[in-house]
């Protein structure tokens, strides 16, 4: 360290999230390099060991800050669950990494790899959604559980598309795809 230099943890750390993030978002855990994620946080791969023990717990720190941020950034109105999924497609869009990360998730930590956080919000929304339901605020078509899948789903629609897809609606501008996506929510739960 140089002289009048000083170590700011936190701001290291930061950086080494959002540079693994962007690297992990680009080409999964197995494709990701320390090297680039340390070049691009403008510090070292010792600093990764230092504070995420490996690449593996770089990634899973990546994965948790993000999944807490969503859930932080877009609670669940169960009386408008059509703007609640607006707000929560709002946020895909701001972050177009969380599909990414996402589907990395899935595909490299497996289906035993949930995070508590998430599957706590998701119990939560599930219990809002079920008493809504049971005071005839929302329809009971689907099970509480099943409508926030929908509508979780109809949520990303935009964001996890595959390419083949979204080749052939280049000219869905960005405030018609939030229309569709509040649109399709309204028709569901407006169903019974």
């Amino acid at each position: 360290m140089s002289p009048g230099t000083t170590r700011d943890p936190a701001s290291t750390q930061r950086r080494l999230l959002e540079a693994g993030r962007d690297e992990f978002a680009a080409v999964g855990v197995a494709g990701a390099r320390v090297d680039r994620i340390a070049d691009a946080a403008r510090s070292n791969k010792a600093q990764i060991y230092h504070y995420f023990d490996n690449k593996d717990g770089l990634f899973d720190a990546v994965f948790d800050q993000m999944c807490r941020e969503t859930v932080d950034e877009v609670p669940i109105d169960p009386a408008d669950l059509p703007e609640y999924a607006g707000r929560l497609h709002d946020s895909y869009r701001r972050r177009p990494w969380v599909q990414r990360l996402a589907t990395w998730h899935r595909l490299e930590r497996g289906a035993d790899a949930a995070l508590e956080v998430v599957i706590a919000s998701n119990a939560a929304k599930i219990e809002s959604v079920a008493r809504a339901q049971s005071d005839g605020l929302l329809p009971t078509t689907f099970t509480a559980a099943e409508l926030l899948g929908l509508v979780i789903h109809l949520s990303g629609f935009w964001e996890s598309n595959v390419r083949e897809y979204d080749v052939l609606v280049t000219d869905v501008g960005v405030a018609r795809r939030r229309e569709v996506v509040v649109a399709a929510v309204a028709a569901l739960v407006s169903a019974d």
